[in-house]
């Protein structure tokens, strides 16, 4: 696999390589509508029912902007996880919610562990429609194993910007978000073994 480094330079490609960029404010505002259809459901159970659909259109996203199939300004794909197989999708989000929480209840560690291994699950879903709940997070379970800690490191390396981004009200992890989401997509491209080219010094 390739080193975290590069995955971060082929995000901040992907993202036009510059924080103001249209293509970096878009998924942005991709991730932050992503975020407030969750934050704004009328209850906890609601958010946990469509948390499975809205992280299917937001993967996708990343995932297609990083192959560069879909444009930067294309919202309708966020809409995709009602589109392809909305009862699978439903489930896989009640799922992965339902086994990371039970993870958790052993210990905080525990449950960190499952949801790096169950990391992928959308991803796999997205490329793999055909998958049931189950084989997209028992995919994930299988891809991970070996690669948990390098996608943890990879998280870890934002620390110092989302540090920074709190220090404006908060604002600036907007950006930070995009960012990790974009870096996410990439390390799931390089894990599935797709070519991850980068260009920048």
């Amino acid at each position: 696999m390739v080193p975290n480094s590069e995955l971060r330079a082929k995000a901040r490609k992907t993202l036009g390589n510059g924080i103001f960029t249209n293509e970096w404010i878009f998924a942005l505002l991709v991730s932050l509508i992503a975020g407030a259809v969750i934050g704004f459901t009328s209850s906890f159970l609601l958010g946990v029912l469509i948390i499975g659909i809205v992280n299917i259109g937001l993967n996708k996203y990343y995932l297609y902007r990083s192959r560069n199939t879909v444009k930067y300004d294309d919202f309708n794909i966020l809409i995709d996880g009602v589109k392809v197989d909305v009862a699978g999708n439903l489930v896989l989000g009640l799922l992965i919610t339902l086994f990371t929480a039970l993870w958790s209840l052993l210990f905080v560690i525990p449950g960190i562990v499952k949801s790096y291994s169950y990391s992928m699950a959308y991803f796999l879903k997205i490329d793999h429609p055909e998958y049931t709940a189950t084989q997209a997070i028992d995919e994930s379970r299988r891809i991970m194993n070996g690669h948990k800690m390098k996608l943890f490191l990879l998280d870890l390396s934002f620390i110092g910007w989302l540090i920074l981004g709190s220090l404006c009200f908060g604002i600036g992890t907007l950006w930070v978000n995009a960012y990790m989401q974009a870096s996410r997509a990439e390390f799931y491209r390089d894990l599935v073994g797709e070519t991850v080219i980068v260009t920048e010094a």
